[in-house]
């Protein structure tokens, strides 16, 4: 399918959806949310598809923000509709795993969708950011609630409290990135990493990271009972059979997720 704000390729079971607005840095209008929206249900369903990778076009923006010209049409009822907050609660739950291959500025609704991915690769030229307070609105799309998640809840009061920006080292030590390459290598860290999770037994990717998701809104105890259970239901698995063959006979497994 063809988007009017998207390129998708799909390569080797890694999809790269590309937002390709260069001339506005990447923002994100309404368009490009719900271009966004079809084109990951289309991939959802797509059995070629294993893992899927987030970018911007160019180098100079991931994607640097919501688009302001309708920000000043926004309402109440905009804010109460939050549909940028829930595609971003689908991107996080989504079945697959996602990355962020962050080639550039990731600012406001652009660091919110990359915080929205599992993994998050950084060019060294990237520069993360919530911004928002400088337009007297807050960070609406989730994040309030992931930055705080993923570095601290002090460090991220004071990045969305002054707005200031993270260069690619800092969101790593940060632990916002997961690894700074250059951007020239930017993709294909993404295909190496992308190839590191599709080697792995397809169930128990998924599993896990759900489990992980959930165990993030309530306590060890709990989150463990879903881990038990999660692990119980992959014992049962024919790919479970086949990686423990697989190791002892000193070959490749062949995962058929089933």
């Amino acid at each position: 399918m063809s988007y009017p704000t998207l390129s998708v390729d799909v390569t080797d079971r890694l999809a790269v959806v590309t937002v390709d607005r260069p001339e506005a840095r990447n923002a994100l209008n309404r368009q490009v949310l719900a271009d966004l929206r079809v084109a990951l249900d289309a991939l959802r369903e797509d059995d070629r598809v294993g893992v899927v990778a987030l970018t911007g076009a160019g180098r100079k923006a991931f994607v640097a923000g919501a688009d302001i010209t309708q920000l000043r049409d926004d309402t109440l009822r905009t804010g109460l509709d939050a549909e940028m907050q829930r595609l971003f609660d689908d991107i996080e739950a989504f079945e697959k795993p996602t990355i962020a291959a962050v080639n550039g500025f990731a600012l406001g609704g652009g660091c919110e969708l990359a915080m929205a991915c599992d993994i998050r690769i950084a060019a060294n030229s990237a520069r993360f950011g919530l911004p928002e307070t400088n337009l007297s609105v807050l960070p609406g799309a989730g994040g309030t609630q992931r930055l705080a998640r993923l570095i601290g809840t002090g460090r991220a009061i004071e990045l969305i409290l002054t707005g200031r920006f993270l260069e690619a080292d800092e969101a790593r030590q940060a632990g916002l990135v997961t690894s700074v390459v250059t951007p020239a290598g930017l993709i294909a860290e993404t295909r190496a990493v992308a190839d590191r999770i599709l080697a792995k037994g397809p169930l128990a990717v998924r599993l896990a990271k759900l489990v992980v998701r959930a165990g993030m809104d309530t306590d060890q105890r709990t989150g463990q009972v879903v881990e038990r259970l999660a692990q119980s239901l992959l014992y049962t698995t024919d790919d479970k059979r086949e990686g423990a063959a697989a190791f002892l006979e000193k070959r490749t497994p062949d995962f058929q997720g089933r």
